[in-house]
């Protein structure tokens, strides 16, 4: 078993991942699918350009929507990203549904190691994760 100094509670471990595309079909439904799970308005910072990205205000974002040839939606195929629940994982996943997503795995605890995790498929069938991390635990004092 990997040592917790590696998992996501770790905050080096969002040095690991750079950037993931999300591809879409259909950037506007995309675009008010992810702003309703993530509780903000998502816009598209190239005119002309069929990519979309969170607001600078929610800090560093390592992910947008893409749209175009070899970005294909899929539930079953290629590498599963996880989005960070904001602090409260039945919050997005009822989010989520309200939004018109299909939760395929419901909020299940993982253990100290991992947190929480749940999996959805989103507005475009893209199967996407979420994930809280567990709570920090207090050290014995020496």
């Amino acid at each position: 078993m990997p040592p917790d100094s590696i998992m996501p509670n770790d905050p080096n471990m969002s040095s690991i991942l750079v950037w993931a595309d999300i591809p879409v079909i259909d950037m506007e439904r995309a675009m008010k699918f992810y702003g309703r799970v993530l509780m903000t308005e998502l816009f598209q910072p190239f005119p002309g350009m069929p990519v979309a990205v969170p607001p600078p205000s929610m800090g560093p974002v390592a992910f947008d929507l893409v749209m175009g040839e070899g970005f294909t939606p899929s539930s079953t195929e290629g590498t599963q990203i996880y989005l960070s629940s904001m602090g409260d994982i039945h919050a997005m996943v009822k989010r989520v549904e309200e939004a018109g997503g299909q939760i395929v795995s419901p909020p299940t605890d993982m253990g100290d190691m991992v947190g929480i995790i749940a999996s959805f498929i989103d507005s475009e069938g893209n199967r996407i994760g979420i994930q809280q991390p567990a709570p920090a635990k207090l050290e014995p004092m020496a």
